[in-house]
């Protein structure tokens, strides 16, 4: 790979956008670099992945302005279509995904921290989408992702001003879940990971399912999307395991890592 770093850490793994010296803007080489990264992953192993962008200063700086600028209609749409695709695999991924967002996050780089379950950002953090002030909407699921997040309002009035964000904001907003001083942004977003990892993989693969796909149903629906993943649960290792050691009074048996079976 040439931009992407991918580093296991036990029962969890980061995977850094590492196009430093563009910012780790996204081109068609990290767009498909990313793709094969995503089906490579063991998830017989690893249980929550981390993404984050390789610096200080960039977490993603957005898609490669450079590349875009002399594409015609058929190829814009085929670009789009290329980011989104990897962003869906991203917000389908079957185990939970945290980014990790340090210092820019516009454009592109907004919208694949968006494709992630959880987002946490260094106070230097800044989001936006700058798409209009280029000629051009956001691309990859900026208009549609945004405003699910954080109201169609202010989501309208993000992309309409092109009119970029700060940390406190994004927290404000509940486009971020928590922000750290730069320092301490990846050892906070491993110690989540390592947290997510420890609990049965099953139930939180099942919880991601629940969640995303019940977004999208009405309420009937959705609770019934809910039983079966519940009852799905049932008859496994870890659900037995799980209800054996709380009721065991007395904790005598070794707490053993969930199987994920």
């Amino acid at each position: 790979m040439e931009y992407i770093l991918y580093e296991q850490k036990g029962s969890y793994a980061i995977l850094t956008i590492n196009r430093e010296k563009a910012l780790n803007a996204l081109n068609s080489t990290v767009l498909e670099e990313l793709d094969q990264t995503l089906d490579n992953v063991d998830l017989s192993v690893v249980r929550c992945l981390i993404l984050t962008g390789a610096g200080q200063k960039s977490f993603v700086a957005g898609a490669d302005i450079g590349e875009m600028s002399t594409l015609t209609k058929a190829e814009g749409q085929a670009f789009g279509k290329k980011g989104n695709d990897v962003f869906r695999k991203l917000e389908t991924f079957p185990i939970p995904v945290i980014a990790a967002v340090n210092g820019f996050a516009l454009g592109g780089g907004c919208e694949i921290s968006m494709s992630c379950d959880i987002r946490i950002c260094s106070d230097n953090a800044v989001f936006g989408q700058p798409e209009v002030g280029l000629g051009i909407t956001p691309g990859f699921g900026g208009t549609q992702r945004l405003a699910r997040l954080v109201g169609a309002g202010m989501a309208k009035q993000m992309i309409y001003t092109a009119r970029n964000i700060k940390a406190d904001e994004a927290l404000r907003i509940g486009l971020v879940n928590a922000v750290y001083p730069q320092e301490e942004l990846m050892a906070a977003a491993e110690k989540m990971a390592a947290g997510i990892a420890k609990n049965a993989p099953i139930a939180v693969r099942n919880c991601k399912k629940a969640i995303n796909e019940g977004l999208d149903l009405d309420m009937d629906q959705a609770v019934a999307l809910e039983e079966k993943l519940f009852g799905d649960c049932f008859e496994t290792q870890d659900q037995k395991y799980g209800m054996a050691f709380f009721l065991d009074k007395n904790k005598e048996k070794v707490k053993e890592p969930f199987q994920n079976r």
